[in-house]
């Protein structure tokens, strides 16, 4: 506060005390109801954003200017003697936060203050405001994080199909089966040439929708080399671990919270947002909402030129055709449900509450199986990677009538003709005295 402020500032205070000190010998009622007056007013404060003058703040004034010999000098605001410190931490408490801060620079203050105190730093009794805290750091410089920023640079693969990102992002409403359902969209592109390797909007965000949409892209444009996604619960299940480690493809998770690894799907679906969905009839169907997506895709954006590449992402993508390693036939079979067992000593093994057959010499031992969702009835079982071949739904009926030879074998013995029954003549079942 420069000086021409404080003075302005001392000839208000005065002009409000002068009433009060100009009249010797009021009595008590005079002077309350000259104070009332002046703190029922509203004022303009030089310096303050207030309006009002408490009656308390008066009468220090009043006091001030009376104890320095009526001297107005008195009554300029003077700077604390303690600014810069803490009330509530002495110096020491001080220094030792700041090496705290020093040591640990990204940690929130409430988990600093609870560092502070197991280390005996900071009283139990004492707890400073979280304001105070942020004043100490900011006089040394500690208010910003210290940690270096992330190393982020931009980057492109050499060649298409080496690598995959792939996201989900939340589409417009639909109408399904007359009512409106939300709707998402799994999305696939190809970091080298920005082609969508498929795209397609699902009634759910969860693994079967990204499944079917991952096949998809598998079928028309081949295997990628590595397959970049996101942590959502709909990229992260052993049943896409496994098929993709069989396939022969890296499956790769961005890290939490940090979506610029992804910025070419992210790019893919602001594209999507500004493009497509503002272009889009309201309450289309599923159907309708996929056909204008596919549509846009194949005629507009595939053959539109990239402003970074410079080519169209269709064109770019065909230029390395040669290169591409095609899905096997039996795709479909990569992702089929896993699960892991023991054979019982009877043979059996459960796949969803249904008890199947296994090879004799796969008992006691731990077996993988394979299955379809919609076709639990096939089970493929696997021991130490190699096929057992296929496991038989267990019929007891059968099995009652099989005979076990030694260890080895077993035979099926054939049901013999049941004996005929005898005439039931009358009389009570069951009961003495009845004739049977």
């Amino acid at each position: 506060m420069d000086k021409e402020m404080q003075e302005r500032i001392a000839v208000f205070r005065f002009g409000l005390i002068s009433s009060l000190v100009s009249h010797k010998g009021l009595s008590r009622g005079e002077q309350e109801l000259r104070i009332g007056q002046i703190t029922s007013r509203t004022w303009q404060i030089p310096g303050s954003p207030r309006s009002s003058i408490a009656r308390s703040t008066l009468l220090r004034w009043l006091a001030v200017y009376q104890q320095s010999g009526c001297q107005v000098e008195s009554l300029k605001p003077h700077p604390r003697a303690d600014r810069g410190h803490s009330r509530v931490m002495d110096g020491e408490t001080e220094a030792a936060l700041v090496a705290l801060r020093r040591e640990m620079p990204a940690v929130s203050l409430p988990v600093l203050v609870k560092l502070a105190r197991s280390r005996h730093i900071m009283p139990a009794d004492r707890t400073p405001s979280k304001d105070s805290l942020y004043r100490l750091f900011k006089r040394h410089g500690l208010d910003k994080d210290m940690r270096l920023p992330t190393d982020r640079r931009r980057f492109e693969t050499e060649l298409v199909n080496d690598l995959w990102q792939s996201d989900c992002m939340h589409g417009p409403r639909v109408i399904h089966e007359g009512k409106l359902r939300k709707s998402y969209l799994f999305a696939i592109i190809d970091d080298h040439s920005r082609l969508i390797a498929h795209a397609q909007f699902y009634l759910a965000e969860n693994l079967e929708s990204y499944r079917d949409c991952l096949l998809q892209a598998l079928e028309k444009r081949g295997l990628p080399r590595r397959l970049y996604v996101d942590n959502g619960s709909a990229f992260r299940s052993n049943r896409l671990k496994y098929a993709c480690a069989r396939l022969g493809v890296a499956l790769l998770h961005s890290a939490p919270y940090t979506p610029e690894g992804r910025g070419k799907i992210e790019r893919f679906f602001r594209t999507v947002r500004m493009q497509l969905i503002p272009l889009l009839a309201e309450n289309l169907s599923l159907e309708k909402l996929n056909e204008q997506l596919h549509s846009w895709i194949d005629g507009d954006y595939h053959q539109r030129i990239h402003s970074t590449t410079g080519q169209t992402p269709l064109q770019r993508y065909l230029a390395h055709l040669s290169l591409l390693r095609s899905a096997p036939k039996d795709l479909h079979d990569y992702f089929r449900m896993v699960v892991r067992r023991k054979v019982d000593k009877d043979r059996t093994v459960t796949v969803n509450g249904k008890l199947f057959e296994a090879p004799v010499g796969l008992i006691g031992k731990h077996v993988t199986l394979l299955y379809h969702p919609h076709d639990p009835q096939r089970v493929q079982v696997l021991f130490e990677e190699q096929s057992q071949g296929f496991l038989i739904p267990l019929n007891s009926g059968v099995n009652s009538r099989v005979r076990r030879v030694a260890r080895q074998s077993s035979e099926l013995v054939q049901p013999q003709a049941s004996p005929v029954a005898p005439t039931y003549r009358g009389g009570s079942l069951f009961q003495k005295g009845g004739t049977p």
